[in-house]
């Protein structure tokens, strides 16, 4: 399907690009902590809204 150059390609792409995205949160992690302090209820409350959705149609649908 995929040639050897190919294969070979595509796996030093994907590490780098790993290496490449894992140093930069790395350098960026302080400002992260400062500027998204408070995203966790965000994601909370996000989630909790769509098992609250999925539970209304279970059993309006029973």
């Amino acid at each position: 399907m995929f040639s050897t150059g190919q294969l070979i390609f595509a796996i030093l792409f994907f590490l780098a690009f790993v290496v490449i995205i894992a140093l930069s949160y790395k350098k960026d992690k302080k400002l992260h902590r400062k500027n998204y302090k408070g995203v966790i209820w965000i994601l909370i409350s996000f989630i909790t809204f769509i098992i609250i959705l999925f539970l209304i149609k279970y059993f309006l649908k029973n």
